[in-house]
């Protein structure tokens, strides 16, 4: 992994979306496809380039497997806990994702029990 690999995985609004998301919980790809309302090609594709960047890691369990943010990245690139922790709070989609979030777990969303969230 070289500082180019993680800058490119987060020049995307998309992976910026589900960082945003993984800074607050670990998620699998059904969580941040309800969510972000994106398909499951699309997720698995942005989830596959932060993996790659190592900036995420996921666990399987079961038939799912659920994604956290690295914590040694964040040791590493610094700059990039600075852009989630100071940043992504003021981005107005990123506000409305984690809103999005809380209303999904609210309503009992999980990977076993996918419930749909609309934008009352």
């Amino acid at each position: 992994m070289d500082i180019v690999q993680v800058l490119k995985a987060l020049g995307d609004e998309t992976r910026i979306r589900i960082l945003n998301l993984l800074r607050k919980e670990t998620l699998c790809v059904c969580d941040i496809e309800e969510v972000l309302k994106i398909n499951q090609s699309n997720a698995s594709r942005h989830l596959t380039k932060l993996k790659d960047a190592k900036i995420i890691a996921g666990e399987k369990k079961a038939q799912w497997v659920y994604y956290r943010i690295n914590e040694n990245i964040l040791v590493k690139y610094s700059f990039v806990n600075e852009l989630l922790d100071r940043e992504l709070d003021e981005h107005p989609q990123c506000q409305k994702d984690l809103t999005r979030l809380k209303k999904y777990r609210e309503r009992g969303g999980s990977c076993e029990h996918t419930v749909k969230i609309t934008d009352e």
